[in-house]
């Protein structure tokens, strides 16, 4: 699923069985959730969820990644407990065993 504008305060768009794509940035205050992966390419500021049916192997990526929450799998993180993600850049987030990581692209 593709979507083409920025996503804003109080909308939730979910990929159901798919993954999706948002060509803007997500707001404080929205929630983005796909089943598969999850690809924003602009600023991730709001709710991030990947791997909505459980898929382990999901990924989150950002160009600017200052989620709200960030979660794969039913596994999340919030804001406050970002110490180690590279805030501001490009980053893959991925589950390795239970532990979320946070890899800064390029």
């Amino acid at each position: 699923m593709i979507v083409d504008h920025a996503v804003r305060a109080g909308q939730r768009i979910w990929a159901q069985g798919a993954d999706l794509i948002v060509n803007g940035t997500v707001n404080p205050g929205a929630e983005v959730i796909a089943d598969g992966n999850l690809h924003v390419y602009g600023a991730l500021r709001g709710r991030a969820i990947a791997g909505g049916a459980d898929n382990m192997e999901a990924r989150v990526f950002a160009l600017n990644f200052d989620p709200e929450l960030v979660s794969i799998a039913g596994y999340y993180a919030v804001r406050e407990g970002l110490t180690e993600a590279p805030i501001g850049k490009p980053v893959q987030v991925r589950l390795i065993g239970e532990n979320m990581r946070f890899d800064r692209l390029g």
